[in-house]
């Protein structure tokens, strides 16, 4: 089948190049030369699903292969949705117009717990039953990875299989698996399949557990049910970063999207142990590319997508080696193109004059730090590691290379935290509007202030902890607000409520999944957009299912109960997190341990893989 979209439909849709496909570089195979067709698929806008990197890497790696073909999916905005279901038009791949119900494999990249709604929408708006236990033997597999895999327990009803971890070699096993079962005519089933992708390492299939619960709701036991699940599924990681697939011909949009320019990723994982942060420990080690490696990279994907500017990716970017060598070569190779180089994330006590002299060469890029906290006490509780001088001197060092503008990153709400925590992050912003005029000898820098609520996560030292109730979310928000009175300084927020629920499935568990099903069928759709979140709808929904989502956002857990994610691990010791969590509160700092000595997380010998640094070596 073969969708064919009506003039008139995308006259009336809110930018139809969404819709439309035919970009620059998108890959058409011919289905009937393929024996595994994948549709990638985040639950997001098209300008959110292009800007992932994750999607371009394995639509590069599926599509490198002679039995495989890769096609992209996004979510249709509010417009578009009720277009298809008007004219009975379901949802269909960007490249051949086909349904996705016809494809082997939908695979979502799960980045964000407030996309959950969408998945279940997508699978609707393809004729796919949303529930596993209800799909046949024609039904494509629903699989997912991303950050939200690591606790994918609030899905789990939704999806066949996770891919945990990097997907780069997990996605070639996997479609081994599925080309072998198809040619041997699909024996067993839907299970046949599921049992042999299960004795794949790092492959979860959620259906093969059983979850016993204890009558104050906390979980009893979680047990598999067959011989091929693991008791405990292990991420798989990319042990040589540096020889991985790295895609150069990007699919080019036909509009604006989040990130429209190359993003050159130089590293993955950071060892700098901030305890809030998911992402410091489900992509540990820290394995860095050479510094040649990413120079021909960056020159190639130059040449085939005609960008004028290169975005370094990774979680602190200004922790990479050999940095400084790296721009240099790229302003220097790329100087002919007039390409800009671009460092969105920073590290305060990684940030240099030198580096701010080199990045504003070709482009003065916007700088934003995170400080996270107000106070040197609050830093400490949450192992930031860097002082109000690091600040201090980062700050100065941009002012005097010209810029005039800086953002900060903070967040309210953190274990521990008192109201002068709280006053903290204004007069830490009137600090900077100072160092200004310290430096430059006039005023006029803005600074721009965005607070986010803490959200406890899985995987981290702080998954026990309660979060803040919306209310004392709202009481900390108004005390800042009141504390900045200066129009140089623009402060803004997230919506508690958002934050609340994004707490409630970042640590949910299965019994979460008629509360979405439930918030769906009413309505809830792009939950992360604030043009479109209703709260009622969610409220409305935790009633009828009879579900309490403060068991879930607001309540502090011991560290010996068994949490929904324990069988999934991002390969750090548990002990190690507990300790951390106690080195918290008791303002004890851990420092990075790729600069001195092991902190003992367990990751690198439990994963048998190292650390990757090409300026220590």
């Amino acid at each position: 089948m073969h969708i064919v979209l009506s003039p008139d439909i995308l006259n009336r849709v809110l930018k139809p190049a969404r819709y439309t496909g035919q970009e620059w570089n998108s890959i058409k195979k011919d289905p009937g030369t393929v024996d595994i067709a994948y549709a990638l698929a985040l639950p997001d806008v098209y300008e959110v699903g292009m800007s992932n990197l994750g999607l371009k890497i394995l639509y590069d790696i599926i599509n490198q292969r002679d039995d495989a073909a890769a096609e992209r999916v996004y979510a249709p905005w509010t417009d578009m949705e009720a277009e298809m279901r008007a004219h009975g038009i379901p949802l269909y791949a960007l490249e051949s117009f086909r349904p996705i119900n016809e494809f082997d494999v939908i695979g979502f990249s799960l980045q964000y717990e407030m996309s959950f709604s969408n998945i279940l929408n997508m699978l609707d708006l393809s004729n796919i039953p949303l529930k596993t236990v209800d799909r046949q033997l024609e039904h494509p597999f629903v699989i997912g990875g991303g950050p939200c895999a690591f606790n994918a327990e609030p899905v789990a009803d939704f999806f066949d299989f996770f891919v945990m971890g990097e997907g780069e070699e997990t996605i070639n096993d996997v479609t081994d698996c599925l080309v072998q079962w198809k040619r041997e005519g699909k024996p067993d089933g839907r299970i046949g399949l599921l049992r042999r992708v299960a004795s794949i390492e790092g492959i979860y299939v959620p259906q093969f557990y059983h979850i016993d619960y204890h009558d104050d709701k906390t979980i009893a036991a979680v047990t598999p049910t067959l011989p091929e699940a693991k008791p405990c599924v292990i991420k798989r990681v990319v042990e040589d970063l540096d020889k991985a697939p790295f895609p150069t011909k990007l699919v080019m949009p036909y509009l604006d999207i989040v990130h429209d320019r190359i993003m050159l990723e130089l590293f993955r994982g950071c060892t700098r142990g901030c305890r809030f942060c998911q992402a410091g420990t489900i992509y540990r080690p820290v394995r860095e590319r050479r510094p040649e490696t990413l120079v021909n990279l960056a020159k190639q994907l130059v040449a085939d997508s005609g960008y004028d500017e290169i975005s370094l990716v990774s979680l602190s970017t200004a922790d990479y080696s050999c940095l400084h060598g790296l721009i240099t070569e790229l302003q220097e190779g790329l100087r002919e193109y007039k390409v800009s180089v671009s460092l969105p994330s920073l590290r305060i006590d990684s940030f240099s004059v030198d580096l701010a002299q080199q990045v504003q060469t070709v482009r003065k890029s916007g700088l934003t730090f995170a400080p996270e906290a107000g106070t040197q006490r609050m830093r400490d509780v949450i192992n930031k590691g860097v002082t109000e001088e690091n600040l201090r001197d980062a700050v100065t060092a941009a002012f005097k290379a010209g810029w005039s503008s800086i953002k900060l990153y903070f967040m309210i709400g953190l274990p521990t935290e008192t109201d002068e925590d709280v006053r903290g992050i204004a007069d830490l912003a009137y600090r900077v509007l100072d160092w200004y005029r310290e430096a430059t000898g006039r005023r006029g820098a803005k600074v721009s202030v965005s607070v986010s609520s803490f959200v406890p996560k899985c995987q981290t030292p702080f998954q026990w902890m309660a979060q803040d109730s919306i209310s004392e979310m709202r009481r900390k928000q108004a005390l800042l607000k009141s504390s900045i009175r200066d129009r140089s300084i623009s402060l803004h927020w997230h919506d508690p409520e958002v934050s609340f629920l994004e707490a409630v499935f970042a640590r949910g568990d299965r019994r979460l999944a008629d509360v979405l099903i439930h918030a769906w069928q009413n309505g809830a759709r792009f939950d992360g957009w604030s043009e479109h979140f209703r709260f009622d709808i969610w409220m409305a929904a935790f009633a009828a299912t009879g579900i309490d989502p403060h068991f879930y956002a607001n309540r502090s857990r011991e560290t010996d109960e068994l949490l929904p994610w324990d069988h999934l691990s991002a390969g750090v010791d548990k002990r190690y997190l507990i300790a951390e969590y106690d080195k918290g509160v008791r303002l004890e700092l851990t420092p990075d341990c790729r600069r001195g000595d092991c902190g003992g997380c367990g990751v690198c010998d439990g994963l048998g893989v190292q650390i990757a640094d090409w300026g220590n070596r």
